[in-house]
C-alpha cells in the first residue's frame, strides 16, 4: 500500500526551495495539473524543472514560470509561452535546451541508472559544446549525462493501492520514464481501484518507482483549439 494524499498541498508537502523536478507532460497532454497548483500555491522558489517544454502562459508550468518560481528549465521546447520567451530573452532563468529524442534517453536512463550515453543528436552544433565527442564506426558521437530528480511529479488515468500506473494514451509521453528517474515519485491519478483489480498486462509503471497518490480531477485544457472553415455541419 503507498501513501493516498487527501489534498494536492499534502502531496507536495516535503517539496522545498532549490528541489528538481521532473515533471510529466507533453504540452498540456498528461501533465499533473493538481500538483502544479499546489505548488503555485506553496510558493516554492529557485526549482530546477525537467520537463519536455513549460506549459502555457496561464496554465500548466507556465503558472510557476509567471510566479518566478523557476530557475532554471531543462527540456526541449519554448513552444507557446511568451513569458518563457521573455525571460529566456531577459536572462532571467536559466534555460537548458536540449534535442527532444536526447532528453527522453537522459531521462531513461537516468532510471535505469546509466549515467551517461553517446548519441549522434548535436554533434557540431551548440549542444556539443563542452562535451566529450567520440567516433563509432566512422561517425561522431557526443557523451550525454543522464538526468534525475529528487521529485518526479507524474498523471495517470488508474493506480491500484499498489501504486501500479495505468496511462492513457499519449499521457504516455514523458510520464513513464520520469516515474522511473524520480528518487520520490508522486503520481496525481483519476481514479485509484482496490489492488488486484488492474490487468498485470496492461500497467505502464509498476508500483516500485511510486512513492505517493494523489486522486483528483483534471481540467485537460486544450493547448490549441482549431476548428475547420467551411464545409457542411455534421449536426445538421
Amino acid at each position: 500500500m503507498k501513501p493516498i494524499y487527501s489534498s494536492a498541498k499534502e502531496a507536495v508537502a516535503n517539496i522545498q526551495d532549490g528541489a528538481t523536478l521532473m515533471v510529466g507532460g507533453f504540452g498540456l497532454v498528461g501533465i499533473p495539473e493538481q500538483l502544479i497548483l499546489a505548488l503555485v500555491e506553496k510558493n516554492v522558489k529557485e526549482l530546477t524543472v525537467i520537463s519536455n517544454n513549460c506549459g502555457v502562459d496561464e496554465w500548466g508550468l507556465g503558472l510557476l514560470l509567471k510566479n518566478k518560481q523557476i530557475k532554471k528549465m531543462i527540456g526541449s521546447y519554448v513552444g507557446e509561452n511568451k513569458e518563457f520567451e521573455r525571460q529566456v530573452l531577459s536572462g532571467e532563468i536559466e534555460v537548458e535546451l536540449t534535442p527532444q529524442g536526447t532528453l527522453a534517453e537522459k531521462i531513461r536512463a537516468g532510471g535505469a541508472g546509466i549515467p551517461a550515453f553517446f548519441t549522434p543528436a548535436g554533434v557540431g552544433t551548440i549542444v556539443a559544446e563542452g562535451k566529450e565527442i567520440r567516433e563509432f564506426g566512422g561517425k561522431e558521437y557526443v557523451l550525454e549525462e543522464s538526468l534525475r530528480a529528487d521529485f518526479a511529479l507524474v498523471r495517470a488515468a488508474k493506480a491500484d493501492k499498489f501504486g501500479n500506473l495505468i496511462y492513457n494514451k499519449t499521457a504516455q509521453n514523458f510520464n513513464p520514464m520520469m516515474a522511473a528517474a524520480g528518487r520520490f515519485t508522486i503520481a496525481e491519478v483519476e481514479e485509484i481501484v482496490e489492488t488486484g483489480d488492474l490487468d498485470p498486462a496492461m500497467i505502464h509503471t509498476p508500483s516500485i518507482y511510486v512513492q505517493g497518490l494523489l486522486q483528483a480531477d483534471q481540467e485537460k485544457r486544450i493547448e490549441r483549439l482549431t476548428l475547420s472553415s467551411g464545409g457542411s455541419n455534421p449536426a445538421g
